[in-house]
């Protein structure tokens, strides 16, 4: 995590243990942002000011208390869809088929155990490459919404 907060990679909070949100008490739903944030910041001495809900799932009111936390929700418009194992031609078409500028693609990195993200791996290369040729330029979201990431 460390490396990746020196290459100006935007690291975001995703929750303790990937929970559905709304489902959760406001003690509950505060500790799973708290928890994770905590851990973040010991291994990078960074404290994420993004938060990317589980599932998309968040309530009004916790959309509220984490802006009285200074932190923003970034969810996404273009789905892969590549947590079903995909193969790396359809984990493409769902990216390109829907891009444009602005877009905010979720992709998978990690999965539990059994998940094949290895479409997800073999198609970045030409979906770059594609999006580069359209004249498309690819930044972090702190980029994208000209903000700054927050520092310990």
């Amino acid at each position: 995590m460390k490396r990746m907060v020196q290459e100006g990679h935007a690291i975001g909070n995703h929750s303790y243990n990937h929970a559905n949100l709304p489902k959760l008490a406001d003690a509950r739903f505060r500790n799973q942002i708290q928890k994770t944030d905590e851990l973040i910041r010991q291994y990078t001495g960074y404290v994420p000011n993004i938060v990317r809900p589980p599932y998309g799932n968040i309530s009004e009111e916790q959309i509220k208390w984490l802006a009285s936390q200074g932190k923003k929700v970034i969810n996404w418009n273009v789905d892969s869809l590549d947590w079903k194992g995909l193969s790396a031609e359809e984990v493409q078409t769902n990216i390109l088929a829907h891009m444009r500028p602005g877009s905010i693609i979720l992709q998978h990195s990690g999965g539990g155990e059994g998940e094949d993200l290895s479409g997800t791996v073999k198609c970045l290369p030409n979906i770059i490459n594609t999006l580069r040729n359209n004249g498309m330029k690819l930044v972090s979201v702190l980029e994208l919404f000209d903000m700054e990431p927050s520092a310990e």
